[in-house]
């Protein structure tokens, strides 16, 4: 009898300049997060990232790609897009903390409300997101996501190899060691 080789899934869309990043740009250990806003596992794994890279400061990097599911989240391409916009500003990363500290805020007007409470310019952010000035960024990212067999959010990605593990601290914090360079 054999067994079937298992093959590991690896990120197909390199790490760019155009991507948002966290952390320090040569650190050795690259996370590549493919999330949702809206996405309740997502949430949990925001606060074990933020713990991360709070406790790996010096080695680990997170970069951050949308993979908003809209079927299933209504609010998540929106906030996706208002994101990208947040980004246009150079402040995707309050607007990201912010998006999934109120996930169940999501819809237009707490959005709205949220995007001017992190001091940004609600009506130029809601006339961007009206035009889908950022739909392409996102669809971008989404198919990039795609063509590295992500199927859900989150997935990740450790030094361009998908993470199989948990996203809970201690999971992540076992891959982030086991890539580090010894």
């Amino acid at each position: 009898m054999t067994t079937p080789l298992q093959v590991t899934a690896r990120l197909r869309i390199p790490v760019t300049e155009t991507d948002h990043v966290r952390g320090p740009a040569n650190a050795p250990v690259t996370i590549v997060e493919y999330g949702d806003f809206q996405c309740r596992f997502c949430g949990a794994a925001y606060t074990n990232l933020a713990e991360l890279l709070r406790q790996r400061a010096d080695t680990v990097r997170l970069i951050y790609r949308h993979f908003p599911i809209a079927n299933v989240h209504p609010y998540a391409q929106s906030a996706a897009e208002a994101a990208e916009a947040a980004a246009g500003r150079g402040r995707f990363w309050v607007l990201h903390d912010w998006l999934y500290e109120h996930q169940d805020q999501l819809d237009p007007v707490h959005l709205s409300l949220g995007i001017e409470q992190v001091g940004l310019p609600a009506d130029e952010i809601s006339a961007e997101m009206g035009g889908q000035t950022h739909t392409d960024r996102v669809r971008r990212d989404f198919v990039g996501g795609i063509h590295s067999g992500v199927a859900a959010a989150p997935t990740l990605f450790v030094n361009d190899v998908r993470h199989d593990g948990g996203y809970d601290l201690a999971d992540l914090l076992a891959a982030a060691d086991a890539a580090a360079p010894p």
